[in-house]
């Protein structure tokens, strides 16, 4: 990864704790307050060992006279051991604390990116949304969201731990004996220089993952949800080696973040190994005799005792139990920081994806003017842009009145849901969008939105019941309002049909429910907005011809004296809308009624007669009807219509 980009990363990971709150510096204070703790345990257990083991002996001046010792009470070290428990016990909670700040402290921030993740899928819409197989975005939000807990329960705290320990240690040893202090101040850079070395493709490694995984989630979800296709048209085995080769990339390239990982807590291991062991043989040749540096004064004239009674130099292992045991201390802030290093190379590769997604562009909708109802809706040399520039749609105008009812058609790809999505705001554009001589960007989205009831060709319901779903605008609705809304969408008799009625179950991806079951509880739904606009596209699109008709009533009954816009390729059912605008790459070629543009040379009288034909064989026409009686009959239905009265767009 190159070196600015990993920097700019980590400077964006640093201004996001703010959302950790008190609790990141809570995690740090307790950490600081358990270190002077464990010194003071150390001085207390060195003290309570050299009494035991030593017995205040004394070296004599001369060389044929032997050490001479004094009993020593237990009762003397009874407020050492005492003192032990308590610190004990106070280092226990304030591990505890440590754990539950730090935890907290990762849960805050975990919680503050996944909000804002989701705002920010909520800005860009399902136009952008779409863009990605569900996978690689449940792959964002939980897998790389989750991946940062570490980062800030762990590492940040443990950055300046790895620097308070060490200095409080040395401040502590020092003053008992320099050469101690100076080999732990040798060796400590040790540990985190081999660190760096090892760790440095730590951070690429780990992204590279990340996108890996990515990817297998993606490919796995789209897999799983045309299982069913795959199987029809003989795909499953190919399908299984797909799947085996990204499934065998993900795994190389986590192994090869587990090496990384593994290389490093072994050379961390060792040169702490190494550390400790100079200090033990320092101090075991000191007390042999064959070392005579590092004290202050005479040599090992280290005790508390100042007897002078006592003739000689006395003798303790003070200095030495008291160094060795602070020793693996020392190094153990280094070792932990080591290890938590890898929790920054894994925020960091996840950082990436999510600074990509919250820094991309998005639609500017800022205002905050509100209207009542939607009288007009109009369109000035409208031009629509993808949320990267690229122009979709336009430049086109029209004018919608209030009981008036719109529909788009044209091929695939000429731009009729980008107008919707436009219109509901998840698009740019440019040029005018009035929406009762307000512009749509001058409008407050979320109160636009409120007039609005979406229908989309595949319906969306959410794990839970049927309750939840067609309340899910208002929850507070009551059950006769619910039912009144089911009833209007010819649903309720199946509803009661069920055990527990409107506390039925509703599984993921609308499980246990057919195509026209769900669509008709996502027009309940709907209609629950007591919307002024209905923007319908492709309602019934993937419906059987008793669903459609179905859904079709109930929309017709719903949208009496209402606007509305509808994304339809069912052209035989257009004889009730008011105007049909024609697009083809996304300009407008031909406006009008039904009944002017079947009879109109262009884009829609084509599509007309390609649509009663694909009609004519879903509904099973008899083999030896040959294709020209059927072309037959398309002709008479075009010709049956009065002569135009408009004709190709200007």
């Amino acid at each position: 990864m190159d070196k600015s980009l990993e920097k700019s990363l980590l400077v964006w990971l640093k201004a996001q704790k703010k959302a950790c709150g008190l609790f990141l510096k809570l995690s740090l204070w307790l950490g600081m307050i358990s270190a002077v703790a464990m010194v003071a345990q150390a001085y207390i257990i060195a003290t309570i060992l050299d009494g035991v083991i030593m017995g205040q002996q004394v070296v004599p001046l001369t060389d044929n006279a032997q050490m001479v010792s004094s009993s020593v009470s237990i009762d003397t070290y009874t407020p050492h051991l005492i003192a032990l428990i308590a610190l004990m016990l106070l280092r226990a909670l304030l591990a505890y604390g440590r754990e539950r700040a730090s935890f907290e402290a990762g849960k805050r921030l975990r919680g503050h990116i996944r909000a804002a993740v989701m705002d920010k899928l909520t800005k860009l819409g399902p136009a952008f949304i779409k863009g990605k197989p569900a996978g690689s975005w449940a792959s964002i939000v939980l897998e790389q969201v989750e991946d940062l807990q570490d980062f800030y329960a762990r590492y940040l705290p443990q950055i300046s731990l790895a620097g308070f320990i060490p200095i409080l240690i040395l401040a502590a040893v020092f003053p008992i004996n320099w050469a101690a202090g100076l080999i732990l101040l040798l060796t400590a850079p040790l540990i985190p220089m081999f660190m760096i070395l090892v760790g440095m493709g730590a951070a690429d490694a780990n992204r590279k993952n990340f996108s890996a995984l990515a990817r297998l989630s993606g490919h796995f979800m789209d897999r799983l949800k045309g299982l069913s296709t795959l199987k029809l048209f003989h795909r499953g085995d190919a399908e299984l080696k797909v799947i085996a080769t990204a499934s065998e990339e993900f795994r190389s390239r986590t192994m090869s973040v587990l090496r990384m990982a593994f290389l490093s807590s072994a050379v961390l291991e060792f040169f702490a190994a190494v550390s400790i062991a100079v200090l033990a043989v320092y101090f075991g040749f000191s007390y042999l005799g064959h070392l005579d540096f590092g004290y202050y004064g005479a040599h090992a004239n280290i005790s508390s005792s100042t007897d002078p009674q006592i003739v000689g130099i006395p003798f303790s292992l003070f200095t030495g139990l008291f160094i060795l045991i602070l020793a693996p201390e020392f190094y153990q802030p280094l070792r932990d920081m080591g290890t938590h290093y890898h929790a920054k190379a894994q925020a960091v590769g996840a950082a990436e994806a999510l600074i990509t997604l919250l820094e991309h562009p998005e639609p500017e909708f800022v205002g905050h003017v509100r209207i009542n109802s939607i009288e007009t809706l109009s369109a000035d040399n409208l031009e629509v842009f993808s949320v990267d520039g690229t122009r979709l749609l336009g430049p086109l105008s029209f004018e919608l009145k209030d009981n008036q009812r719109l529909a788009l058609v044209g091929p695939s790809g000429a731009g009729k849901t980008s107008l919707l999505n436009a219109l509901l705001g998840f698009l740019p554009y440019k040029g005018h969008l009035l929406i009762n001589g307000h512009e749509l960007s001058a409008l407050d989205l979320a109160h636009w939105r409120q007039h609005l009831a979406w229908l989309g060709q595949e319906p969306q319901l959410f794990y839970g019941t049927v309750r939840d779903n067609v309340a899910l605008a208002d929850p507070t609705l009551p059950d006769d309002r619910l039912w009144h809304l089911l009833a209007e969408a010819n649903i309720s008799d199946f509803v009661k049909a069920q055990p527990l009625g409107l506390d039925a179950p509703v599984g993921e991806q609308s499980s246990g429910l057919s195509v026209g079951q769900a669509q008709r509880i996502a027009l309940a739904r709907a209609l629950g907005q007591q919307a002024s606009l209905f923007v319908l596209d492709e309602p019934t699109a993937s419906l059987d011809s008793q669903s459609e008709q179905a859904v079709s009533s109930a929309l017709n009954r719903a949208m009496a004296g209402k606007m509305c816009i509808m994304v339809t390729h069912r052209l035989d059912q257009l004889d009730q809308m008011d105007t049909i605008l024609v697009l083809d790459k996304g300009l407008i070629v031909q406006w009008g009624d039904f009944t002017t543009l079947s009879n109109t040379h262009g884009l829609f009288q084509t599509l007309l007669r390609e649509n009663v034909e694909s009609v004519a064989d879903i509904e099973l026409v008899p083999l030896s009807a040959s294709a020209s009686e059927t072309q037959i009959d398309s002709d008479a239905l075009l010709d049956s219509a009065a002569e135009p009265t408009k004709g190709e767009a200007q």
